[in-house]
């Protein structure tokens, strides 16, 4: 009998390595972009009013808050988003894995957004508490999912990431300008209204697919110390908050927003101490991890404070468009006024624009693909660019729009550069029983970059912009540059991460 040759083998049921059915990626990561849309639809729909809906007068349907108490509170909300996913991180890993918690963290978050459409202050403060919470289940969990739709070392990962990045943005495109319309033309809480539904929508898809994701996010790595651990901290949770609202109702204690903020500041720095001392100190690494813990730390710090001017844009820039740009500029005959809220959408429309070429560039350049803290560095150089070029024209009251068109541009290059090479570094550098925790690092780095964000909403009225917007322009882009000569000295401790 002459010999043949062998059959290539068949793709190994549910092996990522061979299923290409998304656009030549895993079939799951369709289930977790569609999810992930929705809930920034929902996200962003919301943030485009929040500060605006705030600083709005009483007779205008607004909360009539200065903008030291607005962007005291937005800083807050915007930081506390972020700073749960540590502890939703742990959940996911050790209680209900990354499926379940993505989930409840979903309808957590519908609640708390149909909250905000209720025309009441405690119900105002309610739906952002909500909103908190169910993003810190949400965030780093999805993401640790898409990381575990691919192997360490399959190609498509960056590209994988980028894919995902771009629904992220496709619902960050709508939202402003459906959410904005309905806010700003009609009423604030319809805008928050229609947060809810678009969180709805994803949670409904999120459970008509999630067999396409297989068995991920279904195991934990928990023990029932780890459950019992869980318990108490829920408990003492609970028992703080609830002291907190009877001291605050019964008037035993009256902090304003600004001395809460201030508090919660120290906090922030407090747990990213401690934290990262717990992480270099705790035993049961290698040599290896600890050198790539060392690397997280080096783009924690660069990823803050690229956070800290980029999410400006839901803040600073957000007033910079309502109060010195000229918005009849833009003015559409069935539109109408063109609106602040609709700003928000330029990232995003440069987001989908120029999303496919950043995925195409890193494959092409695979042999010569820039490291992680390469790319950081161009994200952290145009962001701070952004701010630059801002700071001739940011003491005028009616500025061309297309200033803040330029701006959001530049910033769109470097959040390309910065936040899905940001999303893959982490779920590579991570060890594995500590995956989702790892993620959790991340987003506390937005955290910290949200807080500085809302604080520097805070002094709009009170301190010149274009001196403002320099010292942001200033720190990007000197810090990026000081990444460049760290590139060598990190990839040794990556420990052969790219």
């Amino acid at each position: 009998m002459p010999e043949t040759a062998a059959a290539p083998p068949g793709p190994p049921p549910g092996n990522a390595q061979w299923d290409r059915s998304f656009f030549g990626h895993p079939r799951g990561l369709s289930t977790l972009f569609f999810t992930e849309m929705w809930e920034r639809f929902s996200y962003y729909g919301m943030r485009a009013l929040l500060i605006l809906f705030m600083t709005a007068t009483v007779q205008k349907g607004g909360l009539g808050f200065s903008t030291s108490k607005a962007g005291s509170i937005y800083g807050l909300y915007t930081a506390m988003v972020f700073l749960l996913s540590l502890p939703g991180g742990w959940i996911a890993d050790r209680i209900t894995g990354q499926r379940r918690a993505i989930l409840w963290g979903g309808i957590v978050i519908a609640t708390g957004h149909f909250c905000m459409a209720i025309p009441r202050i405690d119900t105002f403060y309610l739906g952002l508490a909500l909103i908190v919470l169910g993003t810190g289940l949400l965030k780093p969990n999805i993401s640790t999912m898409v990381g575990a739709l691919y192997s360490k070392d399959d190609a498509r990962r960056d590209a994988g990431f980028s894919i995902f990045y771009m629904g992220i943005n496709i619902g960050a495109l709508i939202a402003p300008l459906i959410c904005g319309y309905l806010g700003e033309n009609i009423n604030w809480h319809y805008g928050f209204g229609a947060a809810g539904i678009g969180m709805t929508l994803g949670i409904i898809q999120y459970v008509a697919s999630a067999r396409f994701l297989g068995t991920a996010g279904l195991t934990t790595t928990g023990t029932a110390d780890d459950v019992r651990r869980f318990r108490l901290g829920a408990i003492v949770a609970a028992v703080v908050i609830a002291a907190g609202i009877v001291l605050t109702l019964t008037g035993a204690v009256s902090l304003t927003a600004e001395q809460i903020s201030d508090v919660f500041g120290v906090v922030l720095i407090a747990i990213v101490i401690l934290f990262f001392v717990w992480l270099l100190t705790t035993k049961g690494y290698s040599a290896t991890d600890r050198g790539r813990f060392w690397a997280i730390l080096v783009l924690f710090i660069a990823s803050a404070l690229f956070w800290s001017a980029f999410e400006q844009a839901g803040s600073t820039l957000n007033l910079f468009a309502e109060r010195n740009t000229n918005m009849h500029a833009w003015d559409f005959p069935l539109w109408g006024l063109f609106r602040a809220s609709y700003f928000q959408s330029f990232n995003s429309v440069f987001l989908i624009a120029l999303a496919p070429v950043f995925a195409w560039l890193w494959i092409a350049l695979r042999r010569h693909d820039p490291s992680s803290t390469a790319k950081f560095s161009i994200g952290l150089i145009f962001v701070g660019l952004g701010f630059a070029i801002l700071i001739p024209v940011a003491g005028g009251t009616a500025v061309s729009p297309w200033w803040l068109t330029l701006t959001y541009l530049l910033h769109t290059v470097g959040e390309l550069c910065l936040s899905p090479v940001g999303l893959s570094a982490m779920t590579k550098l991570a060890p594995v029983r500590i995956g989702g925790l790892m993620m959790g690092v991340w987003f506390l780095s937005i955290s910290v970059g949200d807080y500085i964000g809302g604080r520097l909403a805070s002094v709009y009225e009170t301190f010149p912009l274009p001196e403002l917007f320099g010292i942001v322009a200033g720190f990007c882009i000197v810090v990026g540059m000081l990444l460049v000569f760290l590139i060598r000295p990190m990839k040794r401790l990556m420990g052969g991460v790219n």
